[in-house]
């Protein structure tokens, strides 16, 4: 018997998908397509009117701080993800291929609790340990280093990224890397593979998509933190979550701010949607 056409819609499947799909338009398309909107009304007499101008983009687009804000975030958030993944690959490794599961299980819970407080009280606690009279600079004294200025500096937004970031990083990549068989190591090292060698040519394929993502994961919650780089960081360096901010005060200006706020989720989903590609693509000659 001839095999019966596949249905292009399923009823089934789509009752199940529709709530998230409802969910999606009202707690995300919706409030987009309102910035969108929003960028090309205009201001006046601090109240905002409906209009179609592209006032509001030529100016800000047209701003030379607006662009030094734009490619300072994007910086800020790259170093932040390198040192994030850097810092947490080593600890990963020895959860995913030195810990045993319970050590493994009990590390990922530790690592998660950290979560369930503030993250604006723990960039607060930030302040007693790298002020210049904190814990840090106070230990540095006792061999007589310092005092040095670790807050409202590019280290202090770093520290603050890394506050957000961290945990999650190393879960990601403890989670992925367990994962991977083992026979497949033990392979390499009997082959003769040196332990450098098995990490780069064989832990670091497989693991490639986790890392990717756990990459995308930290640039993207970084990209967008306002708290780190305006309390730690001072400000001294706007990015554009500040900028935002800064726009909103100045006269009331919300689409002005809305552009800043597209340009930030235009970039974000490119670097997403490139970072998951390269998770996901296969090598050649790989079926």
């Amino acid at each position: 018997m001839p095999a019966k056409p596949r249905r292009l819609f399923s009823l089934y499947a789509i009752t199940w998908r529709l709530p998230i799909i409802i969910w999606q338009f009202i707690f995300f398309v919706g409030p987009v397509l309102f910035m969108v909107a929003m960028s090309f009304f205009l201001v006046r007499n601090y109240r905002m009117t409906e209009a179609f101008e592209f006032v509001n983009w030529s100016k800000m687009l047209s701003r030379g701080y607006f662009w030094d804000s734009y490619w300072y975030t994007i910086f800020i958030a790259a170093a932040a993800t390198v040192c994030a993944m850097c810092i947490a690959f080593p600890a990963a490794f020895a959860l995913a291929f030195r810990a045993s599961d319970a050590t493994r299980r009990w590390a990922i819970f530790l690592l998660i609790i950290p979560f369930f407080t503030s993250y604006l009280v723990r960039t607060f606690s930030w302040f007693v340990i790298l002020s210049e009279s904190g814990v840090v600079n106070g230990m540095l004294g006792y061999v007589g280093l310092g005092p040095y200025t670790m807050l409202n500096t590019n280290f202090g937004t770093l520290v603050g990224y890394m506050t957000l970031t961290l945990p999650l990083v190393v879960i990601l990549q403890t989670v992925t890397m367990a994962n991977i068989d083992k026979n497949l190591i033990e392979a390499a090292r009997n082959l003769g593979c040196k332990p450098l060698a098995t990490i780069w040519q064989v832990i670091l394929p497989l693991s490639k998509t986790g890392l990717i993502i756990a990459a995308i994961f930290c640039f993207i919650l970084s990209f967008g933190d306002f708290v780190a780089p305006f309390y730690l960081g001072g400000s001294q360096e706007p990015t554009l979550p500040i900028l935002i901010l800064d726009t909103t005060k100045s006269g009331q200006q919300w689409p002005r701010a809305a552009v800043v706020a597209i340009m930030m989720m235009g970039t974000l989903f490119a670097i997403a949607f490139t970072g998951i590609a390269l998770a996901y693509r296969k090598r050649k000659g790989a079926k």
